[in-house]
């Protein structure tokens, strides 16, 4: 008996061991709580290690780690990080519960009465953590770790209940009843004496309108990290702590209570506390600009226009210690005369310039780097819409031009940012003149040397902008400009894609895209110098296929002193001298291309990377030698990836390449400021990016990952029916069985072999197909890479996917009676010409597809305003003619017009508001297959553009995807949608995803 039991258990657990080892597909449950690896960042000595965890949808944690020893801490919902400059501190925001803030949403309560984030910072190394509830911003000394300053929100005053309410109602009344009786009494004595009642709208003290009120500031914490001591600044709404921490500006508002109360601009000396007025009494305040050592304050102000003027008319105001108040620097009387006496400024002036120029109230006022220029922005003064006129009595329309220098929708987008223009000027430091910079006919312009240097570079668009409709190709005119009195030079005309300015502000950098080499114009002698002529390697790129001009691959940066000058090509680095005369060398020594490895730099200095405030005066700051370089490496040849540390002005050792690359992915490089230690974020395809420090592993997100059935990836190739070799990539199933018969989609949009390594988060899609959930549910995916030839993209594609297709139906694990086909965009369109040359597929689904390429030419890209006209005779369309040269090219490679011949089932997504591709290209197709009685369905997202945003409608565009290709490769029962559709009336009442 008791042999015979302990078989039947030996049987029943045998039999359970499959069951429990067998991972479970992915569902569309899993999506909100996968995590990524946030904003990972080192302190300067490389001590410590910050980084944030978040899943989709949720609450994330931040994580703060020793890179040596065991010291960890985890603050929930913590984001936003900043570890100050002596590694003292870590500063952080807290956020709200995400239950909390859902909440807040669906009782649609106000901002004020909505959860805020806390400020934090805990001391490294210990347990000392401080929170600080409802706080708005904060700001941190980036020079200096002793000085936090950061804002509060307004407090929001505690709910009575409703007994107290009413009673507290009741006395508010009878307190009015009372003061509307007393006023009525004095008001009665007054016009008794003659005087009458000022009209509404009128000015009260310090040319503030009555009756109008701005909103209240709040309390400005400064806090010294050290000592603990803080001081406090209430009714603040805006602040500024300069880089050494020595110097805080404080803007505060009146208070609404208290007529006779005013708006200050504060200085205060951090060190010894000291408190210093700026200025005071005025509407508005903005764009406030410290020097880099925290003695210059810049800042724009109005002070005597109404606060709703239609027009208001900003001062520049300069400070430094010392001076009794802010002086005015500029205004409309000053940028007038400077004007006046300018070597360039335009005669007569543009139209839409025609009445002179004030301070620009939305340009980031900066200095030079050394304090010695201020650089502000000059604003058009424009003409103010009559508010006499009656809107339902006026017309309403765009009128379309054919000299205007754009298309009217391209204006309507830029009209805001049209509106904002500013024109650069600077003011030196000690000098009372203005030196006007740009204006309409250079409205670019980039000082060099951070602002310190004798030359600008200006460019301007201007004499190419009709020719952008159909080239887009980005032409530019370059200046050089003197900053002593603005004059400029002509440098270069038609150079593509802009230029450069060296960090020393000796030579002017650009790619000639025709000729194919990269040129420098040397700023002290005039002459255009040829650097790269001497490379016999293409410095373009050799694979593009567009009917174009190739791209150039782009250049590294310059050594100090404007010395040298790398450029990259396909593969590896070269030196140039900026003059020409010595032969470029590779300092790479030509492995990259005798190995198919391709070396980029990664620039790893965080204030390189992140720049200061006041970003017009950044250029690419140089490399110095000696200086130790990371390079990413990639390999051609398997897609596999890698890096290598390489010492500016060493020899590059051919030895040390081997091995660099492998099957992994990386990306998120970074580096402690002021030690050799390095950082970065690694995953594959099967591991998730977690972020290490100098090779040690610091997180490991998504250990659910284990629980559910996952992916493989190979690289294959094969011969295409044109005799070509292309690659794509197979993603397969954790457990795959070589026995079974597998469907297969096949999703496609250009080249993505080189994605190999990356690593697929589940996740609610935008557009196409999550490859990780349909793999973990049992289908196969292949990417096929596509090559193309001008002027047959709709074949190109059908070489491609078709070879591949037939590649794979060799094999016996696939399905050939179930395959599908998916893309978006550019893949939609390929998919929608695909199935009227094919019937080899049981389903299929095209997003935002170009169905009419004949209509789609002189179409409208919405989001941007341009004309679409270049993306056919330039660009991804790649037909290479324009419709009247070659209307058969635009016939042949459009779905449309071969309608009758598909059969395969097509699935569409196109949305309303799809700024990309017009939404009626998807309503022309899905019309001319619904008149032939074919299947096929069109789902549009309200309001969504080109690719959807709202977590809810890509969750949404999940489910139906994985329906739709689970009908028809899988055998699984149709959802209502497909079936019955959703009628406009029971729109947002059913969905129509059930099966019932």
């Amino acid at each position: 008996m008791k042999a015979r039991f302990f078989t039947l258990v030996f049987i029943v657990l045998t039999a359970a061991a499959p069951a429990q080892a067998q991972k479970k597909p992915l569902d569309h449950s899993v999506y909100d709580g996968w995590q990524s690896v946030g904003e990972s960042l080192l302190s300067n000595d490389g001590k410590w290690l910050v980084y944030t965890i978040t899943p989709q949808e949720g609450d994330g944690r931040l994580v703060i780690r020793a890179t040596s020893g065991d010291y960890a801490k985890e603050i929930p919902r913590g984001a936003d990080a900043t570890i100050t400059e002596d590694g003292r501190f870590v500063i952080f925001l807290i956020h709200p519960f995400f239950k909390d803030s859902r909440e807040a949403r669906i009782r649609k309560r106000t901002p004020d009465q909505s959860p805020k984030d806390s400020l934090g910072w805990l001391e490294l190394g210990t347990d000392h953590l401080v929170k600080m509830a409802r706080v708005k911003s904060y700001k941190v000394a980036e020079k200096n770790g002793e000085w936090l300053a950061y804002l509060t929100e307004k407090l929001v005053p505690a709910t009575p209940d409703s007994a107290t309410r009413i009673r507290l109602l009741m006395a508010r009344a009878d307190s009015l009843a009372r003061v509307a009786d007393s006023l009525r009494h004095q008001v009665a004595e007054v016009e008794a004496k003659g005087w009458k009642a000022a009209s509404a709208g009128s000015r009260g003290r310090g040319g503030a309108t009555v009756g109008e009120t701005q909103e209240e500031g709040t309390d400005l914490v400064l806090l010294n990290l050290h000592s603990g001591a803080e001081r406090r600044f209430p009714l603040t709404s805006e602040y500024t702590l300069s880089a050494e921490g020595n110097t805080l500006i404080v803007e505060t508002t009146s208070r609404n209570a208290d007529s006779l109360s005013k708006a200050f601009v504060l200085w205060v000396n951090t060190a010894n506390g000291k408190t210093d007025t700026v200025l005071r009494g005025f509407h508005d305040a903005k764009n406030y600009a410290l020097d880099e050592a925290g003695a210059q304050l810049a800042f724009v102000a109005e002070r005597d226009s109404v606060p709703k003027a239609l027009v208001k008319f900003y001062r520049l105001w300069y400070y430094t210690p010392g001076m009794d108040s802010a002086i005015v620097r500029a205004d409309a009387g000053s940028i007038a005369a400077a004007l006046a006496a300018s070597p360039n400024h335009p005669s007569p002036l543009p139209p839409t310039e025609s009445k002179g120029f004030t301070v620009s109230s939305d340009f980031t006022n900066a200095f030079s780097k050394d304090g010695s220029r201020l650089y502000i922005g000059l604003a058009p003064i424009r003409t103010p819409k009559d508010t006499n006129l009656v809107d339902f009595e006026t017309a309403r329309l765009d009128v379309w031009n054919y000299n205007d220098d754009y298309l009217s929708p391209q204006q309507l987008v830029q009209a805001n940012n049209e509106l904002k223009r500013s024109y650069l000027a600077v003011l030196p430091k000690g000098e009372s003149r203005l030196v006007p910079l740009g204006d309409a006919d250079c409205e670019t312009v980039i000082p060099g040397q951070e602002g310190n240097g004798r030359y600008a570079l200006g460019m301007t668009s201007r004499p190419y902008r009709i020719q952008q409709q159909w080239e887009q190709s980005g032409l530019q005119k370059l200046y050089l400009i003197d900053m002593a009195d603005g004059s400029r030079r002509p440098v270069q005309d038609k150079v593509r894609g802009g230029a450069t300015l060296s960090p020393g502000g000796q030579y002017i950098l650009w790619y000639d895209w025709k000729g194919r080499n990269w040129y420098t114009y040397s700023t002290a002698s005039g002459k255009v110098n040829n650097i790269t002529a001497g490379i016999r390697a293409p410095l373009y790129d050799e694979e593009d296929d567009h009917p174009d001009d190739p791209p150039p691959h782009g250049m590294m940066g310059w050594l100090e002193g404007d010395r040298e000058v790398y450029i990259y090509d396909k593969y590896d680095i070269w030196q140039c001298d900026p003059e020409g005369r010595t032969p470029p060398e590779c300092i790479t020594r030509g492995v990259g291309r005798r190995q198919q490895l391709t070396f980029r730099t990664i620039r790893l200095d965080q204030e390189e990377r992140r720049g200061r405030e006041g970003r017009l005066l950044r250029e690419d700051s140089a490399v110095h030698a000696g200086q130790v370089l990371l390079l990413t490496v990639f390999n051609q040849r398997d897609m596999s990836e890698g890096f290598v540390l390489h010492r500016l002005g060493s020899t590059f050792d051919a030895d040390t390449t081997g091995g660099l690359t492998g099957a992994q992915s990386y990306n998120g490089f970074f580096k402690a400021k002021k030690a050799a230690v390095y950082g970065w974020l690694r995953g594959n395809f099967d591991k998730p990016y977690d972020v290490y420090v100098d090779r040690r592993q610091y997180s490991q997100i998504n250990p659910q990952q284990k629980d559910y059935n996952w992916l493989t990836v190979e690289l294959h190739h094969w011969k295409m029916l044109d005799g070509k070799q292309s690659e794509g990539l197979l993603y397969k199933p954790e457990d795959f069985d070589s026995t079974k018969k597998y469907p297969v989609i096949f999703y496609f949009y250009e080249r993505d072999a080189r994605t190999r390594y990356d690593y697929i988060a589940p996740q609610p899609v935008r557009a196409s197909i999550n490859i990780a959930y349909f793999v973990s549910n049992g289908y196969l995916v292949f990417d096929p890479d596509i090559y193309y030839k001008t002027g047959q993209p709709g074949e190109d594609a059908y070489n491609s996917v078709i070879s591949a297709a037939r590649y794979l139906s060799r094999f016996k694990w696939v399905d050939t009676t179930k395959m599908g086909l998916q893309g978006h965009s550019w893949g939609g369109y390929q998919v929608a010409y695909l199935v009227t040359r094919t019937h080899l597929f049981a389903a299929a689904e095209a997003g935002a597809p170009v169905a009419n390429m004949t209509s789609a030419y002189g179409g409208i890209r919405w989001e941007s305003g341009i004309s679409r006209q270049f993306q056919y005779e330039k660009s991804q369309s790649r037909i290479g003619s324009t419709l009247w040269q070659r209307p058969d090219l635009y016939l042949k490679n459009s779905p449309l017009f071969r309608a009758d011949k598909v059969t395969t089932p097509l699935l569409m997504m196109h949305n309303d508001a799809d700024g990309a591709v017009p939404w009626y290209q998807g309503i022309e197709y899905f019309s001319a297959l619904r008149r032939l009685g074919k299947k096929t369905w069109l789902i549009e997202y309200n309001g969504e553009g080109h690719g959807l945003t709202e977590r809810r409608d890509r969750k949404d565009w999940s489910m139906r995807l994985s329906q739709f290709f689970g009908y028809y490769l899988k055998g699984e029962r149709a959802p209502r949608w497909m079936v019955e559709g959703v009628p406009a009336t029971l729109k947002g009442i059913d969905w129509g995803l059930t099966t019932e």
